[in-house]
């Protein structure tokens, strides 16, 4: 065996060594989900969360516009979402909206757990062409949504666009969430809902986020959230 040959098959050996140490990097903490289930004499919500998700989804509300916000919500926020609705929308949007709001955040809370380690608030600033909307989450165990829309129109596509404050006063409610999300400034309808929507996510996302360095600590000093 030449001096080349015999130098080389150590180096070998470390690489295959190596594999074993990437697989020991995962993390120890339990998975972040929640099951939707949600029905009344109006709607009937089913489904699945997963905080820490890879921003698939599978959604079906009979609304097409509130399904396309809903899959901006789980791929900008990282989440694996599905969900099927089905509501009286031959009466009004208004029960099925508010009460998918309310089933996301029931889900949202019961996956968060005792909420220990996250960094329970986030915001973000999403610009969407000649929109520029702001949205900031506080897992606070408080809940209160303060919605302000610039919409000049009573659709975005074929969903009534005064029940987008509803849909996140009902996740508010039901996460005991602050939510604040506003419009900056914009002309396209479709833009200024779109990018709420998305600066949402994405502040949903940094506050359910785990913080290494808190993580068996609360992070409240009232010792309650």
């Amino acid at each position: 065996m030449s001096l080349r040959a015999r130098r080389a098959g150590p180096t070998k050996r470390l690489v295959r060594r190596a594999g074993p140490a990437k697989r020991t990097r995962q993390t120890n903490q339990p998975p972040r989900r929640a099951t939707i289930d949600r029905r009344t004499t109006e709607t009937q919500i089913r489904g699945r969360l997963v905080i820490d998700g890879q921003g698939r989804y599978d959604v079906r509300t009979g609304i097409r516009f509130l399904d396309h916000m809903l899959e901006l919500v789980a791929r900008h926020g990282g989440f694996d979402l599905t969900l099927r609705a089905t509501g009286d929308l031959d009466v009004d949007q208004h029960h099925t909206v508010e009460d998918i709001g309310i089933a996301l955040g029931e889900a949202m809370l019961a996956a968060l757990g005792d909420r220990k380690g996250i960094n329970r608030a986030g915001y973000f600033v999403m610009p969407m062409d000649e929109t520029l909307a702001v949205a900031a989450v506080d897992l606070s165990g408080r809940p209160h949504a303060v919605v302000d829309l610039k919409l000049g129109v009573e659709r975005v596509g074929d969903l009534q666009s005064e029940l987008v404050h509803d849909f996140f006063d009902g996740f508010a409610s039901a996460a005991r969430a602050n939510v604040h999300a506003t419009v900056l400034y914009g002309r396209s309808s479709h833009h200024q809902v779109e990018a709420v929507f998305k600066a949402f996510a994405r502040a949903l996302r940094v506050a359910c986020a785990r913080d290494a360095r808190l993580a068996k600590m609360l992070p409240s000093t009232k010792g309650l959230l």
